[in-house]
């Protein structure tokens, strides 16, 4: 679409548009585009609130007013907070992050591990296909990285837009893995799991913290989770429950 808004534009058709990945439309630059801090697939929000869903198409087009491109601005809202249906079983049972003394590495390497084969089983499903690959590192790289800047208790402030690219590539990594499993999964479902069952959900609400109590990167949070997603809880304060098994 950004591509396209070209053509429309050389065509004289003002275009606009809402980006779920702020970094593809920082790399595309398209004449005109709204970053909204939603989740994928979920362009416009919440689903079946109509007045926040003008909101968002409200600004969205008053972008059509900028004099010149390219515009990308940020949605300044979170999306309006829904019910969370139970979650479903999972063969894949994630410990408790504040359960044993294991560095933060060791642990989320370890769960790397465990979505591996199911990861690979929806990359064959899929005929090969995946998201991840959004920064140049490899997963077992980015769990190392991540890991490490968790277990001194730093932020990545010398390179902000690889560790962001990198933490998309572990989000998707997580989110393909836990779709390929049995059982029918809606979005909220698997956000759910990710967030609240697994340790990379549990060290990303730590870096959310961290950043959003530094005024000048504050944003970095917003690129990291959404206050839904967060829901309050970081660090040891969230309780992390095992997943049941298919015995269960």
């Amino acid at each position: 679409m950004c591509a396209l808004s070209y053509y429309l534009e050389a065509a004289g058709i003002l275009t606009t548009g809402i980006s779920l990945v702020r970094e593809n439309a920082e790399s595309m630059q398209p004449p005109r585009s709204l970053w909204v801090p939603f989740a994928l697939g979920r362009p416009l929000g919440k689903p079946n609130d109509t007045a926040f869903q003008h909101r968002v198409i409200d600004a969205a087009l008053s972008l059509l007013a900028a004099p010149a491109g390219p515009v990308l601005e940020d949605f300044a809202e979170e999306a309006p907070s829904t019910p969370v249906e139970d979650a479903p079983a999972c063969p894949v049972s994630f410990a408790n992050p504040n359960s044993n003394a294991e560095t933060w590495t060791a642990r989320l390497n370890a769960e790397h591990i465990q979505l591996q084969p199911w990861y690979e089983l929806g990359k064959r499903r899929r005929k090969g296909r995946s998201l991840v690959g959004a920064s140049s590192s490899t997963l077992t790289e980015i769990m190392n990285r991540l890991g490490g800047l968790l277990d001194r208790d730093t932020l990545p402030t010398d390179d902000l837009k690889g560790f962001k690219l990198a933490i998309e590539d572990a989000k998707t990594f997580y989110l393909e893995a836990l779709t390929a499993q049995p059982g029918d999964y809606s979005a909220q479902k698997v956000e759910q799991i990710l967030w609240q069952q697994t340790q990379l959900g549990a060290g990303l609400k730590r870096f959310y913290d961290r950043f959003s109590a530094i005024p000048n990167l504050a944003i970095m949070a917003r690129l990291i989770a959404s206050r839904q997603a967060i829901g309050g809880a970081t660090g040891d304060e969230i309780e992390i429950k095992s997943l049941p098994s298919k015995e269960d």
